[in-house]
């Protein structure tokens, strides 16, 4: 094979140790699918001591009390401890006790900008520390955006780090620092040029990582190729895409997979029934065994949807609350389980006392082992995202031939193909304007080509044979660190 690359993956949350959303799975398996490609792959990431359990992770302390300048004149100390996402593939825990040990969630604080500036730095001196001359530092979202322009910058001069080039990877571009930046005035707003300022400096909560990230990275991409055009837009570029249209050379769009040995319906231990896609029929006794277990009248006829995502307006629950009221007044079970909006949620809890044998609603926090038992038990999934730059869950349920409905937008047009009846392909059911009634016209569809069983067990065969592993992503990843080493400009990332 070609040289073999030394690759940083540098991410705010890392799954199973911790995680809020998809960028988590994806710290999990892409660096594991680039590591069976035969390079050396480490992972760093906060130790946030509340949520991560040393003891249950086998961590072991590597570096302890470890200064680490931030400027000329402040300093912190951290410790380093190291584990194993799998063998000879390391992760790297960053313990601030200050910082990342005060809270049982992994954000929220009124000063995220100063938690992750120490966070990029601190992960910067382990690199050094282990002497791992790096030639690509991958850097996840925001919270790892200072991590290019300090290369750029501070760590300019450093032995171990004077060849590595920075990768952005952009996972939802709405969240591009530690507070929400059209709430920023325009006299305060970051322009990505400024020294950054002390940690005690109030100040630092204004500075744009994000834009900074972009700015200065040697190559960028999004989590899918729709949202990569879309982000180039006044609609969906978030106030960053004049910045991102002037770096079009360097941005890239690869589409995210999913690990297919953690989400395996042959072999997930979370299922009631195991099955294949030659096996589908084993299909209904999950959706009996879920219709139990919740509650629902146990039928394997009535059309049973699911919803696994964050209750947010981004994941259309604006939408579905729109339309919750006619939706069950038809034969049809509804669970969905999230956590998120406080509005959305007491709405769903009012639908669920008020139809307790049609809707469940359950919190994600403590139901997340039940997450594969819903797409093995359930016939179709909904996620009618305003905005999605990829989307994980769609593609974990077409892995258990769980039919999606989506919105086409972002990863979510790229990853779900249109059912048409006349040419018998697709792999579930799309709409495209915002608005509940297409919503509802396409759920409608969906249920009435249930009715038709050979048709439907196409659909549910074609979603499962879908190739959205991480092997052509992580191949596609590698071909991007090869481009951004070399520097030139190239418009698209081959196959």
């Amino acid at each position: 094979m070609p040289n073999k690359l030394k690759i940083v993956h540098i991410a705010s949350e890392a799954a199973p140790y911790s995680k809020t959303g998809g960028m988590a799975d994806v710290v999990r398996s892409l660096p594991k699918a680039i590591k069976r490609l035969g390079h050396e792959v480490i992972v760093i990431t906060p130790l946030y001591g509340q949520v991560i359990d040393k003891k249950e992770h086998n961590l072991k302390l590597i570096f302890e009390n470890i200064k680490v300048y931030l400027n000329s004149k402040e300093a912190v100390r951290v410790n380093y401890w190291k584990g194993y996402l799998m063998e000879d593939l390391p992760v790297y825990f960053i313990e601030n006790k200050k910082y990342f040990s005060q809270r049982k969630q992994l954000y929220g604080s009124g000063h995220e900008n100063a938690r992750f500036l120490i966070f990029d730095v601190a992960a910067l001196k382990l690199i050094s520390l282990l002497k791992f001359e790096a030639d690509i530092v991958h850097c996840h979202d925001w919270q790892a955006g200072l991590i290019s322009f300090y290369l750029k910058t501070d760590f300019r001069y450093s032995k171990t780090l004077r060849k590595a080039k920075t990768v952005f990877t952009i996972h939802n571009l709405a969240f591009q620092f530690g507070q929400n930046w059209w709430e920023v005035s325009s006299e305060k707003k970051d322009y990505g040029r400024k020294r950054i300022p002390h940690i005690a400096d109030p100040d630092i909560e204004n500075i744009n990582f994000a834009k900074r990230a972009i700015l200065s990275a040697d190559a960028i991409n999004t989590v899918s190729e729709q949202y990569r055009e879309e982000i180039m837009t006044k609609k969906f570029g978030q106030d960053l895409h004049r910045i991102l249209k002037n770096r079009e050379d360097r941005l890239f769009g690869i589409v995210n997979g999913i690990d297919y040995n953690a989400y395996n319906p042959q072999n997930d231990p979370g299922l009631f029934k195991n099955y294949n896609h030659k096996k589908i029929h084993r299909k209904k006794l999950n959706k009996e065994y879920l219709q139990k277990k919740f509650g629902l009248p146990a039928d394997k006829e009535v059309p049973l949807l699911c919803a696994t995502s964050r209750v947010t307006f981004q994941k259309g629950f604006e939408l579905i609350l729109k339309i919750l009221q006619p939706l069950l007044k038809l034969d049809i079970q509804l669970i969905i389980m999230g956590d998120g909006d406080k509005k959305y949620i007491n709405e769903l809890k009012k639908y669920n006392k008020k139809y307790p044998k049609k809707i469940i609603w359950l919190p994600f926090s403590d139901n997340q082992q039940y997450e594969t038992l819903l797409y093995a038990g359930s016939d179709i999934f909904l996620l009618p995202s305003h905005h999605e730059p990829c989307g994980i869950n769609q593609l974990i349920a077409m892995r258990y031939g769980c039919a999606p409905i989506v919105r086409k937008i972002g990863g979510l047009y790229d990853t779900v193909k249109n059912f048409d009846p006349l040419l018998k392909k697709g792999t579930g059911f799309t709409f495209g304007r915002f608005d509940p009634y297409s919503l509802y016209g396409t759920i409608i569809k969906a249920i009435e080509t249930m009715k038709y069983k050979q048709a439907w067990r196409d659909i549910m065969v074609r979603a499962m044979q879908e190739s959205n592993s991480w092997e052509i992503p992580a191949e596609k990843y590698i071909a991007l660190y090869r481009k951004a080493i070399r520097n030139n400009k190239i418009r698209d990332v081959k196959n």
